[in-house]
């Protein structure tokens, strides 16, 4: 080996048997585009993506998304607890149900996801937002995490946002840019539709993220996504126990109720603390979960989209 000369080393490095990579390699899966539509639908309004820059920048997000599989399937799990839960909450407030794929792009549908911009819960509210539509935000309490009121003051951003853009893209576009900068640019740009803004690459591909993981979510098996029933996540059944004074420790109170503190933190992620003062007497809702929905041999079994899975 040592009368090997460097040449003769490197140029054995760089011989490759042609046959490795042949077209009838079987070391590669094979690796599909996904089929680009020549129109989709989001928030009851048809999108002709004929249009070349419209067009490419939905294919972006459709094939990164379809192949992003692990928060792909994640989404889909979690939808079949948290859809149940917020999509008549949209309904009531009049919003469209396209708008539940906000939160999915948003968190994955994480209750706890906390960003490094300090936007926590399923629709990623900052503190400031938080508190301007409605939700209590201190130490000891973050509403932000509640997976029910947090829908609500989403609800009231979307339907101020709408009545101020008229369209649903634009305010979606401001959910993740804030009204400011969406008004300022239509207005410097002179269009009335965040389809047509010149936007930072973040803003400007929000909306399409929305509408791939619409049609991702309409029809997973279509990206090649195979779930079986047993493997989406369940909705929870809970009792709720008023609390209207002061708790001075969540773990005796938990212990109290039949339920570890483990398990109260899990279905009211919203309590912050060991302990809640209520100065206030502010009444607070805790759900205490049913014990037979602890256990997946116990749980009733429901699907929310049979289009989820394959069986």
């Amino acid at each position: 080996m040592k009368h090997i000369t460097k040449i003769a080393i490197a140029t054995m490095a760089l011989t490759v048997t042609p046959s490795l990579y042949s077209q009838s390699s079987p070391i590669f899966s094979s690796v599909e585009n996904p089929i680009i539509p020549s129109t989709v639908t989001f928030a009851g309004q048809q999108v002709n993506l004929d249009r070349t820059d419209m067009y490419e920048r939905f294919d972006r997000e459709l094939t990164s998304m379809a192949y992003t599989h692990g928060n792909t399937l994640l989404v889909i799990k979690r939808a079949n607890r948290y859809f149940p839960e917020l999509i008549p909450i949209l309904k009531k407030n009049g919003l469209p149900e396209d708008l539940i794929y906000l939160a999915c792009i948003e968190s994955t549908l994480n209750p706890r996801a906390y960003s490094g911009a300090k936007a926590a819960g399923i629709w990623q509210f900052i503190p400031s937002a938080g508190k301007q539509y409605g939700l209590e935000i201190n130490e000891y309490v973050d509403e932000r995490y509640d997976p029910v009121k947090s829908t609500e003051a989403a609800c009231r951003y979307l339907k101020s946002a709408y009545n101020k853009y008229g369209n649903w893209e634009s305010a979606a576009a401001s959910y993740n840019g804030g009204m400011g900068r969406i008004t300022k640019e239509l207005n410097a740009q002179g269009e009335k539709s965040a389809y047509d803004l010149y936007l930072v690459d973040e803003t400007a591909r929000y909306i399409y993220r929305l509408i791939a993981m619409k049609l991702i979510m309409e029809n997973p098996r279509a990206y090649g996504y195979k779930l079986k029933a047993g493997q989406l996540y369940q909705p929870v059944r809970t009792k709720t126990v008023d609390v209207n004074g002061p708790v001075e420790d969540w773990t005796a109170w938990a212990k109290k109720n039949g339920i570890s503190y483990m398990q109260l933190r899990e279905y009211n992620p919203w309590i912050r603390a060991k302990s809640l003062p209520n100065k206030t007497g502010k009444t607070y809702q805790v759900k205490i979960p049913l014990k037979q929905d602890l256990n997946r041999s116990t749980q009733q079994k429901t699907i929310y989209n049979k289009a989820w899975v394959t069986d």
